[in-house]
């Protein structure tokens, strides 16, 4: 038995019936390069007889794709394998993909025909399509709910007329890993020509068992997997691939297969069809997820920080993420909030890293998520307090679609009241003109960011500005439930740490 999976990727035809994961030839081409470029065995193109879109789309991928194999699916009649064949036909390795239902459920709601008509429509149809090309895939829609005698009649028969991939498609997601498991071993031991073909699994994750099922069947003997990036698909999706590929390679020791996928592309891949299609995977999803590589608790964060292999039992750059990352909120310890303190590049006595510790802890039971300007701040209010140079004292600004915005700034510099006016494209903009001319800075706004303090119509918003000057990075931070004055106050705050720290330097 070979030590290989292939890897047969339907994003492009089973994810892309998904509602909501609609793509343009143009993105299409664009996943299927980077398909390509992760190492799949097989894509799937699409379906051509559908529409001429899907036909022109599957054609123009079929004369793109050079080292992977480009399927078109077709059902089990004349009209469709020959339109398959007239899209995949220009490609390097094209394959014919054809397929028809073999459970009495199908049989007798759907296709009103008996198990004797099914078997010659499939063989019929197999002839058909080797007639084009020696590489056909056969599919028995609805396997997992088929009587297994008559699936290996099928699957027999069909061999004969000269497929060379048959696959067992959980259509609904039925199956559990066990009972899968052991129809793969049953075809295996009751289809006396399976030699001749590699058994492929197709599953769907009703139940959330793709991928558990797909594991199962490779234990069983199946050689190719059917899945998607991101297990996008019809329903609750397909299995995934990412997950399959980082299964196999993870715990080879009990699989002993291989697969050609390049895991460090995993990653783009994943990202890619999040930007094509708009629709995010969970922050929860295995491989890909927003928090696969993220520790919060102070007891992870303390073990990987001392060795990645306590709590990552694969590393981020394995499948294409820069880095892990710790989530700092009310689970982290001293140990990854000191780490944290060092990469910002601050260096702290232990009573100062005590001091700004408790600090950090009173303010993530407030805020879920401390990021990292709000660590700089922790740092600057409790270890380098500074004094107000600037204060604000008056602010109006008026607005709107038909007048220039304009601000008036009262301040006090050094116990010295000013005031003054200006303009600028809207409130805030005309606001920090304003202020800057009359502190006479030179300094960058490097980032503008707004936050809501709580949920209500009322409430305050809280605003964050960095500003730099001469290699000196600030950050400032305001509050208010007036969004211009918080940023107001934000700006002046950081103005006011930026002349701390340049006199500092300074002395």
């Amino acid at each position: 038995m070979s030590d290989r999976v292939l890897i047969f990727d339907t994003t492009l035809r089973d994810g892309e019936q998904s509602p909501g994961n609609t793509m343009n030839t143009q993105e299409k081409i664009r996943v299927a390069k980077q398909l390509e470029a992760l190492g799949v065995d097989i894509i799937e193109a699409g379906f051509p007889i559908a529409s001429e879109g899907d036909f022109d789309a599957v054609r123009q991928i079929a004369g793109t794709i050079k080292n992977s194999e480009v399927a078109g699916l077709a059902r089990a009649n004349d009209e469709d394998i020959d339109r398959a064949w007239e899209a995949i036909k220009i490609a390097a390795k094209p394959r014919i993909h054809t397929f028809i239902s073999t459970s009495d459920i199908h049989l007798k709601y759907q296709f009103r025909k008996t198990k004797e008509e099914i078997l010659k429509i499939a063989v019929r149809a197999v002839e058909r399509a080797k007639g084009y090309t020696d590489n056909v895939e056969f599919s028995a829609m609805d396997a997992t709910r088929s009587d297994w005698d008559y699936l290996c009649a099928v699957l027999t028969a069909v061999i004969d007329a000269g497929a060379t991939t048959v696959n067992i498609p959980d259509t609904v997601g039925y199956a559990v890993p066990t009972e899968f498991g052991e129809l793969i071993r049953y075809i295996r031991e009751h289809v006396p020509n399976i030699s001749k073909a590699i058994i492929s699994v197709h599953c769907h994750n009703d139940l959330g068992l793709a991928v558990a099922n797909s594991i199962a069947a490779i234990q069983n003997g199946a050689r190719q997997v059917e899945c998607t990036i991101n297990g996008i698909g019809e329903r609750a999706g397909n299995a995934s691939l990412e997950e399959i590929a980082m299964i196999l390679k993870t715990r080879k020791s009990i699989f002993n297969v291989d697969t050609r996928i390049v895991t460090e592309k995993i990653y783009p891949t994943s990202r890619l069809i999040t930007a094509i299609t708009g629709v995010s995977v969970q922050p929860n999803k295995a491989i890909v997820g927003a928090n696969a590589f993220a520790h919060e608790s102070g007891i992870h964060q303390d073990g990987l920080l001392k060795a990645k292999l306590t709590y990552e039992i694969m590393t981020p750059e394995s499948v294409g993420i820069p880095k892990s990352s710790l989530i700092l909120g009310k689970h982290s310890g001293r140990h990854a909030f000191r780490d944290r303190i060092e990469a910002l590049g601050y260096s702290l006595t232990e009573k100062e890293l005590n001091q700004a510790f408790k600090r950090f802890k009173a303010l993530s039971d407030m805020k879920k998520n401390i990021y990292d300007e709000d660590i700089e701040m922790i740092i600057m209010d409790e270890i380098y307090r500074i004094p107000e140079r600037i204060k604000l004292l008056y602010l109006t600004v008026n607005c709107g679609n038909v007048i220039v915005p304009t601000a008036t700034v009262k301040l006090d510099i050094d116990g010295n009241v000013l005031q003054d006016v200006g303009v600028g494209d809207g409130p805030v903009d005309a606001t920090y003109k304003t202020i800057k001319r009359m502190v006479k800075t030179s300094s960058k706004l490097l980032k503008f960011s707004v936050n809501s303090i709580t949920k209500d119509m009322d409430a305050q918003g809280e605003v964050f500005v960095k500003l730099e000057e001469k290699g000196l990075v600030a950050i400032g931070k305001g509050a208010d439930t007036d969004i211009i004055v918080a940023s107001a106050k934000a700006y002046i705050n950081a103005i006011n740490r930026l002349e701390y720290m340049k006199a500092k330097k300074e002395s």
